[in-house]
């Protein structure tokens, strides 16, 4: 057997066949239905038993539709909804994986199978041998050499051999049958009439799918020959959905799929709560039947519920005694302006929690206005500490309730941000990755889809449980990561950066901005006129009639009927017409131009001009993005509801929208914005000599770079020159090779290796600074920014090595990225504070990439700008000059230094 084996087990597949093989009444003590989870428990034990696996992932289907749908929305239209009795086990068949130490993997758009095959194929080319726990016929194609499946209640291989006997065709044509033979469970159409040995017979007699349907004419069954012409289309559609993808975008390499056996106290704690001891004994041993009391910390959590004013009395003072104090909020809405808290959970110990009810539909409880009274006075006291997870949404609902928190000493989400950039940072990720254990999830309580209720309709019992669990979790979380970071000399990070930016973006959402709605919709209506004259442009020049919104009609017209050269088609044979491509095609003819300008306008209509007004507050007047401060591995802010980072202001209708954004009657915006800041970090970090000298003279750095390139004197360097050299100066900041820039700039990659070759020469410690970064990535595993944020690179040492460019050119360009994050967040948190004690009037209200932007007063505009100039030119002392560009106006756009 091979050193390395790595066993994929198809949950639904494994799953479903549990829970109808099974049908003796197994049941926990409350009477939910266990026969799905222990007979899928049994299938992966005896997998484990046969195969002997290094490595495992357990795949499941995603929550939603698959991108099949996208093709053929009625793809599994017809299958009936899950038993009841087997959805109810659902959540907890994902309990069991976790608690035997396995991956388990759930991508959006991307079924069960396409995890399965990306995975067979990145390990079949890695040297592993692959077993597949299934017997679904889908991914029989994939089986050769090294990947067989299992079927463990038959005790059956399928090798290619097998799977020849079954279907009549090698594995390769496996696909090719089923396209033919179409399948019914789900909804794919094929060829009526024809089943499997009728699939197999023309297979062997015309090779392929396409040479079946190419030779249908020359069938001798008349009524065979007839369907499979007049089916020709549905036999195609149905290759596509049964064909699998095996380049899903999964979350783990190889190497982390290592499995080391289960975590014992984990899964025996699971199997005594679930009443599975046998399963237990099955993975652990005769000591596995012993029942076990869960713990948490040493000993059970208890969550009290404080529902009089006595109970009250006791949490309020057993608050005012605790070193540092740990709560959390459960509302009415997401969004902060709109929320109502309907109750109060607070923790100051592990294994202990309180929850307060104050607006349920349900129960006794104590008034809202009660109890904020009591727990005010706690909550103001800045000398009592005070943490919790994801604060910045808890700050803004206080703030609505009329309330503050004072004295915020930690958060759990920005403290694991700080830990491990790019993991998932909600609180049950964490406690999964931090504290391996599962928390109940938000649909375990109120449920989901059409059956969610409101939070305040959830029983109060239940809403203890889970609110109480959130602020104990969060509670032992902050002292794990600040235990860990403060060990690792990290701590600094949260504490002078992350936490005091939290408080600013807190206010800059509370804040919000103003937006025209009236100039919204003139200029949603001006944006349809235009892509309907579009459009119709098209439809002239056009040799038929189309649906330009088709992919697949659109590629027909542009390289069957036009015959335009380069096309590529997908794996499921249709043409490609993204981005790439018609960019490529627009100077051959007018149509891919077009489609570009109408997909451009749609999106900006779609995204901005008719979303933006959506997202105005009633009780406002104001749009109240959210930034995302825990989420990009380079520090970057991103934001979202509405996405401010990607508003097009080179386009003449980017800067339209940029208009809609105004400023209060009586103030202006003030818009200020770092110049060149990732090349003036790339010379404070290379030390090249050049750029420094070119930074410290205020040259114009692409022209320098441009005179440098070729040769001549700056006076000489026209726009075209100076156009090439802004690329080849940000493509070396983002790694970019000279296929990449040969692509950027239209230009053999012979030519673009000469400019990068020259750049390098006339910038030596430039060449120096990348390649002594990447040795430093290679030995770490990590890059670090200015002010210490760290940026893991998992794939640094992937044996793929497509993977692993990517994540070197990450290594070059995150520490300047990431710095640049860095300067911009310290400038945040200076001038929030000198605004607040020097212009109250005045407030930050947007942030996007290297950009701030003030609302102040029409009168003190001068003095605000200068303060700001100030402040972000002096953030950090770098070896060149920072330079900030300064504009105000009315409105965003006017304000905008371009």
């Amino acid at each position: 057997m091979p050193d390395e084996t790595l066993l994929l087990v198809d949950a639904p597949n494994a799953v479903y066949r549990a829970f109808f093989a099974i049908r003796a009444r197994l049941a926990r003590a409350d009477g939910m239905p266990t026969n799905a989870i222990h007979g899928f428990g049994q299938m992966l034990k005896a997998a484990i038993d046969e195969v002997r696996p290094t490595h495992i992932a357990v795949a499941f289907d995603p929550v939603g539709p698959s991108f099949r749908n996208e093709v053929f929305p009625d793809y599994k239209a017809q299958r009936p909804p899950m038993p009841e009795e087997l959805e109810v086990q659902w959540p907890h068949v994902f309990r069991l994986v976790d608690a035997l130490g396995i991956r388990r993997v759930q991508l959006e758009k991307h079924e069960a199978d396409d995890v399965i095959a990306t995975y067979a194929r990145k390990a079949e080319e890695a040297g592993f041998s692959v077993v597949i726990l299934s017997t679904d016929k889908d991914l029989m194609q994939l089986v050769d050499g090294r990947i067989v499946l299992l079927d463990t209640m038959k005790q059956l291989r399928y090798t290619p051999e097998v799977v020849e006997r079954k279907f009549g065709v090698p594995p390769a044509r496996v696909r090719d049958l089923l396209a033919l033979t179409g399948d019914a469970s789900d909804n794919i159409p094929g060829v009526p009439g024809v089943g499997p040995k009728t699939a197999a017979r023309l297979l062997a007699r015309f090779g392929s799918l396409e040479g079946v349907l190419e030779h249908a004419h020359e069938v001798p069954q008349p009524k065979l020959r007839e369907r499979l012409i007049a089916h020709a289309d549905d036999a195609r559609l149905a290759w596509e959905l049964v064909g699998l993808d095996e380049d899903a975008p999964v979350p783990w390499a190889l190497d982390e799929l290592a499995w080391h056996g289960p975590d014992a106290a984990r899964l025996q704690a699971f199997c005594d709560e679930m009443g599975l001891r046998r399963l237990a004994a099955l993975f652990l041993g005769e000591e596995a039947e012993r029942p076990r009391e869960v713990v948490v910390s040493g000993g059970s959590r208890r969550v009290r519920t404080v529902r009089d004013e006595k109970a009250l009395d006791a949490l309020v003072r057993a608050l005012a005694r605790a070193p540092r104090i740990t709560f959390d909020l459960e509302t009415t809405s997401l969004a902060p302006h709109e929320a109502e808290i309907v109750g109060w959970a607070f923790s100051v110990r592990a294994g202990e929690a309180w929850y307060v009810p104050v607006r349920h539909a349900q129960g006794p409880q104590l008034a809202p206005a009660r109890v904020a009274e009591a727990l005010a006075p706690v909550l103001m006291d800045e000398g009592r500490p005070k943490q919790g997870h994801n604060l910045k949404y808890d700050l803004q609902v206080l703030w609505n309730a009329g309330l503050d928190a004072k004295g915020i000493a930690a958060d759990s989400m920005l403290l694991a941000y700080v830990d491990r950039p790019g993991r998932a940072q909600k609180l049950d990720d964490l406690a999964l990755a931090y504290l391996h254990e599962r928390m109940i999830g938000y649909a375990e309580v109120a449920g989901k889809g059409k059956h969610e209720i409101p939070f305040a309709e959830v029983p109060i019992e239940k809403a203890a449980e889970y609110a109480g669990e959130d602020a104990e979790v969060a509670h032992r979380l902050c002292a794990m990561l600040s235990g860990k970071l403060a060990d690792e000399g990290r701590l600094a990070r949260h504490d002078g950066i992350e936490l005091p930016l939290m408080h600013v973006l807190a206010a800059m959402e509370w804040a919000g901005v103003r937006v025209d709605r009236e100039r919204l919709a003139a200029l949603s209506h001006r944006l349809r006129a235009r892509m309907n004259e579009l459009e119709a442009e098209v439809a002239r020049l056009a040799p038929r009639p189309f649906n330009l919104h088709s992919p697949k009609q659109l590629g027909e017209v542009l390289f069957e009927d036009l015959k335009l050269p380069g096309g590529r088609r997908t794996r499921s044979g249709q043409w490609r017409t993204d981005q790439e491509t018609l960019e490529r095609l627009a100077g051959l003819h007018p149509i891919p131009r077009l489609v570009l300008e109408i997909r451009k306008l749609a999106k900006l209509t779609s995204t901005y001009t008719d979303k933006l007004a959506t997202l105005i507050s009633p009780k406002t007047g104001r749009v109240h993005t959210s930034y995302n401060q825990a989420i990009t591995i380079t520090g970057r802010l991103s934001s979202s509801d509405p996405n401010l980072q990607n508003i097009p202001i080179r386009d003449p209708e980017g800067r339209e929208i940029r208009r809609a954004f105004r400023a209060e009657d009586g103030h202006v915006l003030i818009s200020a914005d770092y110049s060149q800041i990732e090349l003036r970090l790339m010379a404070h970090f290379s030390g090249d000599e050049r750029l420094l000298q070119a930074f410290a003279a205020g040259q114009d750095i692409h022209a320098a770079t441009a005179a440098a390139i070729a040769g001549v004197p700056i006076e000489q360097v026209d726009g075209e020159m100076r156009r090439r050299a802004k690329v080849v100066n940000f493509g070396i900041l983002y790694g970019m090779g000279a296929t990449g820039l040969a692509r950027q700039l239209g230009i053999p990659r012979r030519e673009a290796a000469r400019f990068i070759e020259r750049y390098f020469e006339r910038h030596p410690k430039v060449r120096a600074f990348i390649e002594a970064t990447k040795k430093r990535a290679h030995e770490q595993g990590y890059v670090e920014t200015l002010l210490g944020h760290r940026v893991w690179l998992d794939a640094i040492h992937s044996r793929n090595p497509a993977a692993r460019a990517e994540a070197e050119r990450t290594a070059i360009n995150a520490p300047l990225q990431g710095s640049a994050a860095d300067i911009i967040k310290l400038a945040m948190i200076r001038l929030h504070e000198a605004l607040g004690r020097e212009h109250p009037g005045a407030r930050i209200i947007l942030q996007v990439h290297d950009e701030l932007v003030v609302e102040a007063p029409a009168d003190e505009a001068g003095a605000v700008a200068a303060r700001m100039k100030e402040i972000m030119e002096s953030a950090v002392e770098l070896a060149v000059p920072l330079v900030v560009d300064i504009g105000t106006g009315p409105d965003w756009f006017a304000a905008h230094a371009l």
